[in-house]
């Protein structure tokens, strides 16, 4: 529940990045031996993935924002339906399987409903590394004698497909050169780690990724790198509101797509090497966004922006051109007194100061849920968010962090 008109002020530091610990925790399939990650976010997503890691017979243990985890020889070399349902991101446990095994067997995965992000790019690429994979009643079955490298050109930039075949290529025959690589730094915190096990990889960060391939990794210990989606959701929530809010442990470099487009709405926006503030602004001015891939603007902040064009001055235009159906919060704000037209990749949001009023939304899926927290924030009145699970997939205690900047928020149980 969110009483919104509170201007926010203070300081918050943001969390380890969830996509970046993901990858990261999957690496673990690759050698046996004990790993510690720091600065892990107590996330929905995490909870699945050491659920999947159990699965495997591996020990995980929490020490704060420290994971431990204590890799052996896999007791079973499957992703079942019922863990891999929850999380996207569970096909990542199929390159690491496959390279080091010989063999995997992974449920097509779930997550937000938000398009078909089909995982053909994944298998195609490991095909071609000489696996052989088939889809066999909703699971991904795939058997290798040793994987061998390989020129992999992406259709199109992919961040999973990217860390899935970094992941097998590691221990793969040879030398595995991937093109159109995605570039988003999970993609280097990853090779970051990898190279610590041993891993031969150049190139990450940009668009052409090689990776040497050994015959055996050794455990690391590795700080996750910040999350810079949550940075933005805590930058844009002190934008919406008028406040002045400075956010300590991130990197700025990492949203500059973002921070560009708030200095052209008329926010001054201060930097630091790992600290950023936005000051406060009465009145900001419409602009226009299109998502794309990174150093583009994000699309997992699209939602949380288009939150903020709803009481900015004039129209704006929003593309969505990394997802087919990323609009679905849109008619959640328009209960809230916002106008916007929504097309199939296009949403015209026409701005007006003060437009919001609060109401009941639902939320359709994690960035969506954040969105509507930012347009409570904003909104006249009491906004009650139903359906905040998917929040807790991918923000640690999000309301905790608003409510000492002066929100007035607070979670009530369903």
């Amino acid at each position: 529940m969110i009483n919104g008109g509170a201007a926010l002020s203070g300081t918050v530091s943001t969390g380890g990045a969830k996509n970046s610990a993901l990858p990261l925790l999957f690496a673990t399939l690759l050698a046996d031996g004990e790993y510690r990650f720091h600065n892990v976010p107590l996330l929905r997503d995490i909870d699945s993935t050491v659920v999947l890691l159990e699965h495997l017979d591996y020990t995980v243990d929490r020490d704060g924002g420290t994971l431990a985890v204590h890799a052996g020889e896999c007791g079973h070399l499957d992703a079942p339906y019922d863990i891999v349902r929850k999380m996207r991101a569970s096909i990542l446990c199929l390159g690491p399987l496959l390279t080091r095994y010989g063999r995997a067997k992974v449920s097509l995965p779930g997550g937000c409903a938000i398009g078909t992000r089909p995982i053909n790019l994944h298998i195609e690429a490991l095909q071609q590394m000489g696996a052989e994979i088939e889809i066999d009643h909703g699971f991904v079955v795939a058997k290798a004698k040793r994987l061998h490298g390989a020129c992999i050109v992406f259709e199109n930039a992919t961040v999973g497909g990217t860390e899935n075949l970094m992941l097998a290529a590691t221990l793969a025959k040879g030398t595995t050169i991937i093109e159109n690589a995605a570039k988003e730094p999970e993609i280097v915190d990853l090779a970051e780690c990898l190279v610590k096990m041993g891993a031969r990889i150049d190139g990450a960060g940009s668009s052409v990724i090689s990776i040497e391939g050994v015959e055996q990794l050794r455990p690391c210990s590795h700080k996750v790198i910040p999350d810079r989606i949550e940075a933005g959701t805590l930058l844009l929530a002190g934008a919406i509101t008028g406040g002045d809010v400075r956010i300590n442990e991130c990197v700025p470099g990492h949203i500059d797509a973002l921070i560009q487009r708030m200095t052209e709405c008329g926010f001054r926006i201060d930097t630091g090497a790992d600290w950023m503030r936005v000051l406060p602004c009465d009145s900001w001015r419409a602009v226009d966004v299109s998502t794309a891939p990174y150093p583009g603007f994000p699309t997992d902040l699209q939602a949380q922006f288009m939150a903020l064009m709803t009481v900015a001055r004039g129209t704006s235009v929003i593309t969505e051109r990394i997802f087919e159906n990323r609009f679905m919060h849109v008619q959640e704000l328009v209960r809230m007194g916002a106008n916007i037209t929504p097309k199939t990749q296009v949403s015209v949001v026409r701005g007006e100061p003060g437009s919001l009023n609060g109401a009941p939304v639902m939320a359709t899926d994690l960035r969506a849920s954040a969105s509507l927290v930012l347009a409570g924030l904003a909104a006249e009145g009491e906004t009650i968010v139903n359906r905040i699970y998917h929040l807790d997939r991918g923000y640690e205690k999000l309301e905790a962090k608003l409510k000492r900047l002066g929100a007035r928020i607070e979670r009530r149980a369903a």
